[in-house]
């Protein structure tokens, strides 16, 4: 499962789709509709909120805008009200980390989008997320290059991010 802090703009269909699929597996897991995925470290901070259900449901609802602009037909109906003034912070080290894990699942399966990412010097962020000094979040997963062990980063050599 990956919840991406950068803006969807950057994900080509596969990742798009992907992130909404599992955007509805996390946002059935915070609504205690299944039992898989409960203790997936994605989810610590959707459920560190104090709406957990609207938060997912503002995150959903920004991945629900990027696919609409790009003429795809996701289903609106599986989300509740997302109020829009919903954030939550998320580091530059995070979004660093995945803006370099991003570029590299492009290169394998989406090498002309990958070219075109290698040309932008400060991703954005996905609109729920406030951007703040930091390294890699303590939530995330970290993988070497070839997606084996963990890898520390303390977030000093990552470029900030816009919104």
């Amino acid at each position: 499962m990956r919840l991406w802090s950068l803006h969807p703009r950057y994900l080509d269909a596969q990742g798009l789709v992907a992130v909404w699929r599992e955007g509805l597996l996390a946002r059935a897991v915070i609504d205690g509709r299944t039992r898989g995925y409960r203790n997936h470290p994605q989810l610590e901070r959707f459920r560190a909120h104090k709406t957990p259900l609207a938060l997912i449901d503002a995150y959903l609802l920004g991945i629900y805008d990027e696919a609409l602009a790009r003429g795809y037909s996701f289903d609106r109906s599986k989300l509740g009200p997302a109020p829009t003034e919903l954030t939550i912070d998320v580091t530059v080290g995070q979004l660093a980390y995945e803006w370099l894990h991003l570029l590299g699942k492009l290169a394998a399966r989406s090498p002309d989008d990958h070219t075109r990412l290698l040309s932008e010097t400060t991703p954005l962020c996905h609109g729920l997320f406030r951007v703040c000094a930091g390294p890699v979040e303590s939530w995330e997963r970290q993988r070497d290059a070839h997606g084996e062990g963990t890898v520390a980063d303390d977030g000093d050599e990552a470029r900030a991010p816009r919104r």
